[in-house]
């Protein structure tokens, strides 16, 4: 199958999840955070169809709480039914995450890319100015940004700060900052903000998982310094050769956790859009044709192959799976103006010092 087909199939599938208000969630039949949303309102810009991705801008900014705050649902918390097949997707608990509410900037940057209409930031900056303001208000003195709502009487150094978290919400600022510096408008408190970030990443990864001892077992946080651009060029290379034989399954993709057999397309389709940040195009092209088997004729991609039970685990083909596909294909073969949007650094020259390489 095409590039292009594959973008068109997975396209299809996100429109028929889209609710008519705007909202994706992760399946038919539920489940709901920005983030997912937001990955699923760019795949459908970079597939051309701007209007249904303005919708789902639309959305976020009408249930954009009066703090800035973006309410959803934590996927990871639905259980399994009792096939283990299935998630049971009204059991997911609601939450407010920090890397969820800002992930709109990325989403509303990268809508402007292809449309290269300015009223598409003039219209969505109020809410991006929103979801900055509840961010930078639990971003700690030591830099890192807590992962979630504070509460009433919570100090908010208790809060624990997720590493890959933190450098989605790394590049979320520089997103923000674009738009503010497109706009005319100064974006002082952003680049500042952006800039202890960048240091707490770096040189205080004490900082961060503090209550997830075992985090670095994730794809995630190996990939994420590099796709985030706080990592690039030989630093970024050295960074992903030292792990990558822990996470790659050889013709079957990247494996969410190291430890465990099970690889995912959208880790995978992740991982090749940090290859592509740093050129190397061929290992990603690999990385994405090995997703072919999960291609799913209902729709989408399944979410991830269990290689010693040898079946698809578990049967579901979450929006947001088929956004990342659509999102790697188009930075592979760079069919829209946002192609390179989430590969490593929006702007190129703004590199930053080499990362601990614990991170």
């Amino acid at each position: 199958m095409s590039a292009q087909a594959i973008i068109t199939h997975c396209a299809d599938w996100i429109e028929e999840i889209q609710k008519p208000n705007g909202a994706i969630a992760w399946l038919p039949r539920g489940i709901f955070d920005p983030w997912n949303h937001t990955e699923s309102a760019m795949a459908l810009a970079a597939a051309g169809r701007l209007d249904a991705a303005r919708l789902a801008y639309a959305h976020l900014a009408d249930i954009q709480r009066t703090d800035g705050a973006m309410p959803g649902e934590c996927g990871a918390s639905a259980p399994l039914d009792k096939q283990n097949r299935h998630l049971l997707a009204h059991k997911a608990t609601p939450l407010v995450d920090t890397n969820f509410t800002a992930y709109c900037a990325l989403g509303v940057w990268h809508l402007y890319t292809i449309s290269g209409d300015i009223a598409d930031l003039r219209r969505f900056v109020p809410m991006v100015d929103a979801a900055m303001a509840f961010v930078l208000r639990h971003q700690s003195s030591h830099g890192e940004i807590a992962w979630r709502a504070q509460e009433d009487g919570e100090v908010l150094d208790d809060i624990d700060a997720l590493r890959s978290g933190n450098c989605s919400l790394y590049k979320s600022l520089e997103a923000a900052i674009l738009i503010r510096r497109s706009l005319g408008r100064p974006a002082g408190e952003l680049e500042l903000a952006r800039e202890r970030l960048g240091q707490a990443l770096r040189d205080k990864p004490e900082r961060f998982d503090r209550t997830w001892p075992a985090k670095d077992n994730f794809a995630m946080d190996w990939y994420y310094p590099v796709l985030c651009g706080l990592l690039q060029g030989e630093a970024a290379r050295a960074h992903l050769r030292a792990r990558r034989d822990e996470f790659i399954d050889h013709g079957l993709g990247c494996r969410c956790v190291h430890d465990q057999p099970w690889t995912t397309v959208a880790e995978t389709c992740e991982l090749a859009m940090a290859l592509l940040a740093l050129g190397e195009r061929d290992k990603a092209k690999t990385l994405l044709q090995w997703c072919a088997p999960l291609r799913d004729e209902r729709g989408g991609y399944a979410m991830g192959w269990q290689s010693e039970e040898h079946i698809v685990w578990p049967d579901e083909r979450p929006s947001w799976t088929a956004a990342a596909m659509v999102l790697a294909q188009d930075a592979l073969h760079q069919f829209s103006a946002g192609h390179m949007v989430l590969c490593g650094a929006l702007n190129p020259a703004d590199a930053t010092a080499p990362v601990n390489a614990q991170s």
